[in-house]
């Protein structure tokens, strides 16, 4: 999908001039933010931004900063490049998507003035929907260009003339080797979620593209690290950036209500549907893209309305499971980490680790899906006994100390996790196939229950190739345009 302003004018006004454009000291400050969504008590017409995308802002009830945009917005707005370094969910779409439309300028047929780098389609879409109404206020056009779609449609919208391109590096390539498109003229630079993008190995297609960019483009980098192959780019494609850090995802952990209860192969599924059920917004996360759609069926033959999205489903299925996920009328969605990172979805309340996740970084992606923008969220781990002393190290590794405890799907506390608190103590576990989890010797015990009859909801395992993260699936140049009408 992409998305473009319904009214165009003969040529966006431009509030801050490129020629304001000035060089910063050698040394920049890093500055903090303790709380990411903190009452900035100052206003966006303080910080610069025009008269009429405030108004757009007021209409779609945005009023007041997060502290990720009072840091970058002015400094951007100056012409300076910027390196943020921001979770996920902290405001940083506005924190670029303001600046980028105040100084993007109308552009030439296929020759975009402003271009946005994003790892996922699910990203590049979500960006591209929340700056539409606002680059309509600036008579902007603009489009979401992304894999695993039918390229016509976008070969048609850069034709037809945008001036802002939000899109995943190996699709907008395709268009470039095919000379659809030229990024020539290209006089803003965003680079959002650079370290997922450094993950999933595309920093040679972001080069690719950043060294075909003619002249001197400003450049504002988004991204959870700032070093290794971020770092690089930062040397090399920034000019003395301002550099602005809030709130990390580590330092946010800590405001996310989090539970590990130990199950049995045979009672996982029930306890997950409890856990589902006892919430208005799940999302529920497995590791391989058949597990999704395994998950999701039996999730449903427990009585949950539930969708699954993974990079083996057409893009159209996707998005409509996550407007139906979105919207409510689907209240819980089973993913692969394909969500960890480009999931935008308001009032998650509870984050489900089916399968727990690889490593603390994951874990951390994943988390973030809930307890965005200030709310308050939930999140669950499922433990099995042979996984117990991996959940350990992550736990280790992300500056977690709590127990593991074991629970029965008729447990009533898995109806309101929150309102039960989870014991502190990780004891490091000598795990053992077939047993049950330890609670340790720290631990409370888990309250006495009747399980189900065994074999219900047991989830045969899949093999190691199954693995979506080995797939790479956006890689694949592709992108999809269409037009949202009145």
């Amino acid at each position: 999908m992409s998305f473009f302003a319904r009214k165009r004018a003969p040529e966006a006004t431009i509030d801050v001039a490129p020629e304001t454009r000035t060089d910063a000291p050698a040394a920049t400050a890093v500055l903090d933010a303790p709380n990411a969504f903190a009452d900035t008590g100052v206003s966006f017409a303080d910080l610069g931004v025009s008269r009429d995308l405030v108004e757009a802002m007021n209409a779609r009830g945005i009023t007041a900063p997060f502290p990720v945009q009072v840091l970058t917005i002015p400094d951007a707005l100056s012409g300076r490049d910027v390196s943020g370094k921001a979770k996920t969910g902290s405001g940083k779409t506005l924190a670029f998507g303001l600046p980028l439309l105040m100084r993007t300028r109308t552009a030439k047929k296929r020759r975009p003035a402003s271009i946005v780098l994003v790892p996922t389609r699910e990203l590049a879409n979500q960006v591209a929907e929340e700056l539409a109404p606002l680059a309509e206020a600036r008579g902007l056009w603009i489009a979401a260009i992304y894999g695993g779609v039918s390229m016509s449609r976008q070969i048609n919208a850069l034709r037809s003339g945008v001036d802002v391109v939000i899109a995943t590096p190996g699709r907008m390539n395709d268009l470039l080797e095919r000379g659809e498109m030229s990024v020539a003229d290209v006089q803003f630079v965003v680079l959002d979620e650079a370290d997922q993008m450094a993950d999933m190995g595309f920093m040679p297609q972001v080069e690719r593209i950043l060294k075909q960019i003619e002249g001197n483009p400003q450049t504002l980098l988004f991204s959870a690290t700032l070093d290794g192959a971020v770092g690089q780019l930062v040397k090399n494609y920034q000019h003395d950036p301002a550099r602005h850090e809030v709130e990390s995802e580590t330092q946010s952990v800590d405001s996310l209500e989090q539970r590990f209860i130990g199950v049995s192969t045979d009672d996982r599924l029930a306890v997950a549907a409890r856990i589902c059920a006892g919430a208005q917004r799940a999302l529920v996360f497995v590791r391989t893209t058949h597990g999704a759609d395994r998950i999701a069926k039996q999730l449903a033959g427990e009585g949950l309305r539930t969708e699954a999205i993974h990079g083996r489903l057409s893009q159209n299925r996707r998005e409509r499971a996550l407007a139906s996920f979105s919207e409510g009328r689907t209240p819980v969605l089973v993913a692969t980490n394909v969500a960890a990172r480009g999931l935008h979805v308001d009032g998650i309340d509870v984050v489900i680790h089916f399968d727990p996740p690889e490593d603390h970084k994951t874990y951390l992606h994943r988390s973030g899906r809930t307890a965005r923008a200030g709310e308050e969220g939930l999140v669950v781990t499922l433990v099995l006994p042979e996984q117990m002393r991996d959940v350990a190290q992550i736990q280790k590794d992300a500056g977690l100390d709590l127990a593991i405890v074991a629970m029965k799907p008729d447990d009533n506390r898995l109806l309101d996790l929150k309102s039960w608190e989870a014991p502190a103590g990780l004891v490091w576990p000598t795990a053992q196939r077939g047993g049950s989890p330890s609670a340790g010797a720290n631990r409370r015990p888990a309250r006495a229950a009747q399980g189900r009859p065994a074999g219900r909801g047991a989830v045969r395992a899949v093999s190691h190739g199954d693995h979506e993260g080995s797939r790479r699936e956006d890689r694949q140049p592709a992108v999809a345009f269409s037009r949202r009408r009145r």
